[in-house]
């Protein structure tokens, strides 16, 4: 046996293996919290079938399900990429475990890469469980899959950095309160289950450069009629992705 076979090799592991790592970490703990399970899978799913099956809201003409599907997908985006990342990470902060992790190896925009990429991983799931829910319920898919992609990437940037802003900024019970409280607005009035054209004219205009309302709609259009892809509402989420995630970049604190 030769000298200095079992001599530690100390030192950090290359950046792509740490990122990878944490996002397994960080999605692992996010399917293993019942509550977030609840905000991020159950509850859109109930949603779902609840108004596809109860004619409850007048949804237009044709099956109920093709209007409530694509809006059900933006709100699953929605309790994902900004209620439940804003909850956790706003808990992680009060207890210090930002703190830790920023004295780590692992550079804190790998950090934030991590928490974005597990985002995405657990979108994913939602995405295929209500896709299968809604055909299962008649849904008539249509579109282009690569328009829905991009809407939801952008989506998903707008909302991420809405939440980790308020996350970064505002105390963990403060966040708590108010991040399930936008989920509860955005849920009312974005479009998602009642149509925009219900609400007056005036406040059509408004409700409609909110970030889920943007993103109901552009999928409902992709989805729904086959439109092509919806620039101006993929515009208002750009438009929220940059100002959402250089906000959250420059007022993040991590203590």
């Amino acid at each position: 046996m030769s000298a200095g076979t079992y001599t530690p090799r100390p030192g950090a592991a290359p950046l792509p293996r740490m990122i990878a790592a944490q996002t397994a970490l960080e999605t692992r703990m996010l399917l293993r919290n019942g509550e977030q399970l609840l905000l991020t899978v159950i509850i859109p799913a109930l949603l779902l079938v609840l108004f596809s099956a109860v004619d409850v809201v007048d949804t237009g003409s044709g099956a109920s399900v093709d209007f409530l599907a694509p809006g059900i997908l933006a709100l699953a985006v929605l309790s994902t990429a900004f209620t439940g990342q804003a909850i956790a990470t706003g808990f992680e902060r009060r207890y210090g475990v930002l703190k830790r992790l920023g004295a780590s190896p692992l550079p804190r925009w790998a950090l934030m890469t991590a928490k974005t990429l597990s985002v995405l991983v657990t979108e994913v799931l939602q995405v295929l469980l209500l896709t299968v829910i809604a055909f299962a319920l008649g849904w008539s898919l249509q579109g282009n899959p690569l328009s829905v992609l991009l809407l939801l990437v952008l989506g998903t940037a707008a909302f991420s950095g809405l939440g980790l802003l308020m996350a970064g900024t505002l105390k963990a019970e403060a966040t708590l309160a108010a991040a399930n409280l936008v989920f509860l607005l955005l849920l009312v009035g974005g479009g998602v289950i009642v149509p925009l054209d219900k609400f007056p004219d005036a406040v059509q205009s408004v409700l409609g450069l909110l970030p889920i309302s943007a993103l109901s709609q552009g999928l409902r259009d992709v989805l729904q009629h086959g439109a092509p892809m919806p620039w101006a509402q993929a515009g208002i989420l750009a438009v929220w992705a940059v100002l959402g995630l250089g906000a959250a970049a420059k007022f993040f604190r991590w203590e």
